[in-house]
């Protein structure tokens, strides 16, 4: 089972649009953008508030993480291990091998939160909190997991590493011409 796709469920609900939660139909497009289209199909009102607060959560962990404050992360993903109760079910499709979800019952909401939980709990105890990361490009406010070999990547995307390179550059050859910005 490759837990890290599951954390990748946290990313993209932190990263969504703020109002992507707005309407079921909004929501369903996350749910399908995340390979979720089964429990997008079957998504309800209520399922809007959950992921709204799962939302809100999940940002507040990569925040901690961001701050270094690696207890703060911790405390968090355990109150939402018990908030989201894990149902582990061994299953087998598209021609793949038997291997584990981890879920496959519950409201939509429910399955997603535990997935992406679940996922997030799985890469922190396996490579540490330091792999959860707020872009470094201002005013990006994107969260990403760094499963860089050297625990390098300090953006969300190429596009924000390119634009604060060349800001920096911009910025050095301002400094060194003597012209103020």
């Amino acid at each position: 089972m490759d837990l890290t796709s599951y954390a990748e469920l946290a990313v993209l609900l932190v990263n969504s649009d703020d109002t992507a939660l707005d309407t079921l139909e909004g929501a369903a497009r996350l749910l399908t953008e995340a390979g979720r289209e089964e429990q997008a199909a079957r998504l309800t009102r209520a399922d809007l508030e959950v992921l709204r607060e799962l939302r809100r959560e999940l940002t507040a962990v990569f925040a901690a993480a961001a701050r270094h404050d690696e207890d703060a992360a911790v405390d968090r993903l355990n109150a939402l291990l018990v908030r989201h109760p894990v149902r582990p079910q061994i299953s087998r499709h598209d021609g793949q091998r038997w291997h584990l979800h981890l879920t496959d019952a519950g409201r939509p909401s429910d399955e997603y939160a535990a997935g992406a939980v679940m996922g997030l709990t799985t890469l922190v105890t396996d490579l540490g909190v330091d792999r959860l990361g707020a872009c470094g490009a201002t005013p990006c406010r994107r969260v990403y997991l760094d499963t860089s070999s050297n625990r390098s990547r300090r953006y969300c995307s190429e596009r924000c590493a390119t634009r604060a390179n060349v800001a920096a550059y911009r910025a050095r050859r301002r400094h060194l011409s003597g012209h103020p910005a």
